[in-house]
């Protein structure tokens, strides 16, 4: 039996810059909501930590507080994907190192590999270290994409701790629980289909939204866990307005603005990412 990492509610940090690089005081005011808010687990470095923009000792940095300040108290998840297979099982060895829990491990963008490619590329990471690894399928921003039976054949590695699945389909989370079996863990990479990931057998989320509203998500998901689809039915609806504006520009555009907005001011996105737009800091601001 495959041991999940969390269930529940995983929040997607937001790294927090400033004119120096990261603002770290910013960065634990955001882990002091967090864990006030009782989530099972935090990913630093992922999409919406700016990953791509990050300089490696500005990831390492950003885990290795991320791993202070939690201390045991919540699982951090450190994302070290990339298209650098050799760089990417360096980084997993880094974060290991610092005291990450697990890997969010994202698939090789640009290069676009085959799935023998994805097989050879996740076994070359997994064998670097003994961390749980958490396979991230996000093909919209990849353009690639794990087919259930490559997931399949992952799942089979010791230290492949399950999948955080983006892609909207909600028929693929049935196709990797058929094929993958009852317990490989699954999470939602979806804020808007969080609910219909978990009644299909998801265990969670790995959320953008609960950057803003952690409780909000906490409650959402721990209803689904509970099997009281209707509780999490009404408070899947009660976000879609806020979670239609998050994704209505590139992320982590929105969900900068939307904390800003609601007094915890993270910075600026770094470029090629440019300050949210008139249209949308109206429609933010009409929310909050």
């Amino acid at each position: 039996m495959k041991q999940a990492i969390f269930r529940g509610t995983c929040t997607a940090l937001v790294t927090p810059f400033d004119a120096h690089g990261i603002d770290f005081s910013a960065l634990d005011r955001l882990l002091e909501q967090q864990m006030a808010a009782g989530v099972e687990a935090l990913v630093a470095g992922g999409t919406t930590g700016e990953a791509a923009t990050l300089e490696r000792s500005e990831l390492l940095a950003l885990i290795a507080h991320c791993v202070r300040f939690c201390d045991g108290k919540v699982k951090l998840i450190a994302g070290t994907g990339g298209n650098n297979t050799r760089a990417v099982a360096e980084t997993a060895k880094a974060a290991a190192a610092l005291g990450a829990d697990a890997l969010l491990c994202v698939t090789p963008y640009y290069n676009r590999c085959t799935q023998g490619g994805l097989l050879a590329h996740y076994e070359t990471v997994a064998e670097a270290t003994a961390l749980p690894i958490l396979l991230y399928n996000v093909p919209s921003r990849t353009n690639v994409r794990i087919e259930p039976e490559t997931c399949a054949a992952l799942s089979r590695l010791p230290n492949v701790a399950g999948i955080k699945e983006a892609d909207p389909d909600v028929g693929r989370v049935l196709s990797l629980r058929r094929l993958c079996g009852p317990d490989f863990p699954i999470y939602s990479g979806c804020d808007d289909r969080i609910l219909p990931f978990m009644a299909c057998g998801a265990l969670g989320v790995v959320s953008v939204l609960s950057n803003l509203r952690p409780r909000e998500v906490k409650a959402l998901t721990d209803a689904a866990l509970r099997g009281e689809y209707a509780r999490a039915l009404a408070l899947q609806q009660e976000q879609q307005p806020i979670i239609e504006a998050l994704f209505s520009r590139v992320n982590p555009i929105p969900i900068k603005a939307a904390l800003a907005l609601s007094g915890l001011d993270c910075g600026p996105c770094r470029l090629p990412l440019t300050p949210p737009d008139p249209e949308l800091s109206e429609r933010l601001q009409q929310l909050l």
